[in-house]
């Protein structure tokens, strides 16, 4: 079949010289069940008048739910900032140059005192506990207080996390 009035159709509604009567055969045309092939992207363009006009509008309240949740208060969670907070990235920010300036220290005395073995004097060093058991002692204190303050900044460390994770829950709600 000859497709020629159509095309000569299409090209003139690109052009916008088609009259209505020419747009309302092209609709016509677009509307049947059986479109060729080379015509088929067309289609949805003319027929989309035909489709709208079935679909359901929105509904006369529309407006007033869209307004509503507009206009609707959320409550403000404020959070109370702490001293300790203000100053943790100061906090932060000097315990990184602390350890960057102790990791210099180290790199530096590492490599300009290349000391050996036999510059050692062993001979020196004294013992500070003559007893054994007295010195084995007070190590263990020592490292027992040091177990403590890595448990106790553990505890404060869960909490904190804990709160954190609280605060990220109540903000996502």
């Amino acid at each position: 079949m000859d497709y020629k009035y159509i095309e000569q159709l299409l090209e003139r509604y690109w052009q916008c010289e088609t009259s209505v009567e020419e747009e309302e055969i092209l609709r016509t045309f677009f509307s049947q069940k059986e479109v060729p092939a080379m015509f088929l992207r067309y289609r949805d363009l003319f027929v989309y008048e035909q489709k709208a006009k079935t679909e359901k509008p929105l509904g006369d309240d529309f407006d007033a739910k869209i307004m509503a949740i507009i206009e609707k208060e959320t409550p403000v969670k404020a959070r109370t900032i702490t001293l300790r907070n203000r100053f943790m990235p100061l906090f932060k920010a000097a315990a990184v140059v602390a350890i960057i300036v102790t990791l210099g220290n180290a790199a530096q005395l590492s490599t300009s005192h290349e000391q050996n073995d036999e510059e050692i004097n062993y001979s020196d060093y004294k013992d500070t506990y003559k007893d054994p058991a007295t010195a084995y002692d007070k190590v263990h204190n020592a490292l027992e207080l040091v177990s403590e303050g890595f448990s106790m900044a553990n505890v404060s460390d869960t909490t904190a996390t804990q709160n954190i994770t609280e605060d990220i829950s109540n903000i996502n709600k």
